[in-house]
């Protein structure tokens, strides 16, 4: 089966994030795809370079680069959203791009499942 997977959350603050995350890990194990993540609303800040988490706690922004970078998802953070949160593809970890709404609308068209995490 082929997943798209939408994260409308920040890392830190909400459990979406990790849940996306353990989601897509535990789906690749079991043989699915994983074609596209798409951050939007407060998700985008999941793909911020910027975030500097103590030693002691989970890289969140790294975990999502080296799950795509392993299993070539297309990490995809929403334009207008990353903008209104000051995140500009100067801003972006390696791994993530930023692109428009109709990159969520494909994933929902080609994917067999598109999963919402968060609000």
């Amino acid at each position: 089966m082929k997943f798209g997977i939408v994260v409308n959350e920040g890392p830190y603050q909400h459990q979406a994030s990790d849940s996306a995350y353990l989601f897509a890990k535990a789906a690749i194990e079991k043989g699915h795809e994983v074609w596209r993540v798409f951050f939007y609303h407060d998700g985008v800040n999941n793909a911020s370079k910027l975030t500097e988490p103590p030693q002691d706690d989970r890289n969140i922004v790294t975990r999502w680069a080296k799950l795509a970078e392993e299993h070539k998802i297309d990490l995809v953070v929403c334009v207008a959203a990353a903008l209104r949160r000051g995140i500009k593809e100067e801003n972006l970890a390696q791994g993530f791009r930023i692109s428009g709404l109709g990159q969520l609308v494909e994933a929902g068209i080609k994917c067999d499942r598109l999963v919402t995490f968060g609000d």
